[in-house]
């Protein structure tokens, strides 16, 4: 039997009015839940928000009895792109926990706190992990790590250079950031998972092999340089990891819950991984 529907709550990140999410918030009244950020897909593009992940980010909250908060931000086409996108996700990040647990009135703790997106998000989840990692003077770069249970990252974007490369979505990384590598090299070192290291903590990557968007050897090589835990899945696509009725759904729900169980905080971890 399915859990029963998330109820949902508005939060406000900011005065663009793509700096908003949707908080959902699993039934019942137990206190100090989990946090989970979530950045939906679409390579950053403008033309796709995140109504289209309302579905899964509601059925994330009644199925691990998280709080997720599916987060909106500033896109390619729109007024996003390079900088604004990713000053909007660090901006979510640092706030959208304490706005959290004000909205939903003590039962979030905001020291409880994943970050999790898919493709595009997926990429903005893993950068958001490693903004201590950025160069001086980085957008959105952070003094110290970030104090989260984990990432979850499904299909991410992991390696923007490669994607470039690619074309994946017919030019969205060099959209994103204004040029290839070799015209904005600064901005990819401040923007690539591939080249930032290892996040300060565990990492979970869900991968179909048939992905059409983005080759699963992207992900199979971002997990072989950095431990990140990757699950590929045999006979799902790009959109897979966000369909609830796909094989992948249990095992996404099984990540959340053990990222919580799990618990500790990437900046524990961090204090004890050699730089």
């Amino acid at each position: 039997m399915s859990a029963a529907p998330a109820a949902s709550l508005p939060l406000v990140y900011g005065g663009h009015p793509d700096q908003v999410a949707d908080l959902y918030l699993p039934a019942g009244t137990e206190p100090g839940l989990p946090l989970l950020l979530f950045f939906h897909g679409g390579f950053w593009r403008a033309e796709h928000d995140r109504g289209h992940v309302t579905g899964f980010a509601r059925a994330l909250a009644a199925e691990t009895g998280c709080a997720v908060a599916n987060v909106e931000y500033r896109r390619v086409g729109g007024a996003g792109g390079w900088p604004v996108t990713f000053t909007d996700t660090a901006r979510a990040a640092d706030l959208l926990p304490g706005l959290a647990a004000r909205a939903a009135e003590g039962r979030i703790d905001p020291a409880r706190v994943m970050y999790a997106g898919h493709s595009a998000g997926g990429h903005l989840a893993l950068w958001a992990a490693l903004r201590h990692r950025l160069p001086e003077g980085a957008p959105g770069r952070a003094a110290t790590p970030p104090a989260v249970l984990g990432v979850l990252a499904l299909a991410p974007t992991a390696d923007l250079a490669w994607a470039d490369e690619l074309g994946s979505g017919r030019g969205a990384v060099a959209g994103l950031l204004g040029g290839g590598r070799a015209r904005v090299p600064d901005r990819f070192a401040a923007a690539d998972p591939a080249v930032l290291g290892a996040p300060a903590g565990r990492t979970v990557v869900v991968h179909g092999v048939r992905d059409e968007a983005l080759p699963v050897a992207m992900s199979r090589r971002y997990a072989a340089t950095t431990g990140a835990t990757l699950h590929e899945l045999p006979g799902c696509g790009h959109f897979e990891v966000i369909d609830t009725s796909s094989a992948a759904w249990p095992v996404i729900v099984g990540a959340v819950r053990g990222l919580v169980a799990e618990g500790g905080t990437l900046a524990g971890r961090e204090s004890r991984r050699a730089p």
